[in-house]
């Protein structure tokens, strides 16, 4: 690789890195330029959408910017959500409340303020969850259904560019969480695991992914990894594609 195409790179990378910023949990800004989550084993909207009904009292918790719960098309007078990164609480604010959503700004998963027995489903996709907390808020034969991201998620990619970096949430298997379910009382109706593809068709859009997800790429910079994303370009220039691996769980739980 020449030395001009190695400063373009180095330009494009660092723009992408200067505008990394999340409005909700939009990706649309890397879409078409990577791939995930095109192939897993269940459907969690489908899931959902089979087990509830219009009359039920419903919690989204961790709801991001509420694009997901909006998509079910819950009666707003029966929906209920939380958030606690601080610039999607303003932007919940701003598009629940006012639909009639019972929004509350929280950041503690064992700590919602909400009463007792308030709800026959409680989901989560991708946030935090107590499970003892999980079990206090559902009434009696109350659904929590949640999909998660695994211990593993995209952890080749991390090696790959922060090599040494410890693994952030060694807990987040299927196995354990399975049993911390049942020792908060809660009925195991399903549980899958699955590992798939996570695909970058170029290296800008990588760059702008690990700045979004710096939990799980502590310290990721261009400039500390820049040997390492010219590698990953090289791959890229050979085969059209860098791989990676996604870690995902699925548990449906009952009161």
């Amino acid at each position: 690789m020449n030395t001009e195409r190695i400063n373009k790179l180095r330009k494009e990378w660092e723009a992408e890195e200067k505008i990394a910023h999340i409005h909700g949990w939009d990706f649309s800004h890397i879409h078409g330029r990577y791939e995930e989550e095109e192939d897993l084993p269940w459907d969690y909207k489908k899931i959902i959408d089979e087990k509830l009904s219009s009359d039920m009292k419903l919690l989204d918790f961790d709801t991001g910017g509420g694009e997901f719960l909006r998509s079910l098309n819950h009666p707003y007078k029966n929906t209920a959500a939380t958030e606690g990164f601080p610039p999607n609480v303003e932007l919940c604010k701003k598009e629940l409340l006012p639909l009639g959503i019972d929004f509350k700004a929280c950041d503690d998963a064992s700590n919602i303020p909400f009463a007792n027995s308030s709800f026959d489903m409680i989901i989560n996709r991708h946030g935090d969850f107590d499970p003892k907390e999980t079990a206090r808020l559902l009434k009696k034969n109350g659904l929590f259904i949640t999909e998660q991201v695994g211990a593993e998620n995209d952890r080749d990619l991390v090696k790959r560019v922060l090599p040494g970096v410890p693994t952030p949430f060694p807990d987040l298997t299927l196995s354990i969480q399975k049993k911390k379910f049942k020792e908060a009382g809660l009925k195991i109706i399903r549980a899958e695991e699955a590992f798939r593809p996570i695909r970058f068709y170029d290296v800008g859009a990588f760059v702008w992914f690990a700045h979004i997800i710096e939990w799980e790429f502590p310290g990721f910079s261009v400039d500390k990894c820049f040997d390492k994303l010219l590698k990953m370009q090289e791959e890229i220039d050979l085969k059209g594609v860098c791989e990676g691996t996604i870690h995902r769980y699925l548990i449906v739980a009952q009161k």
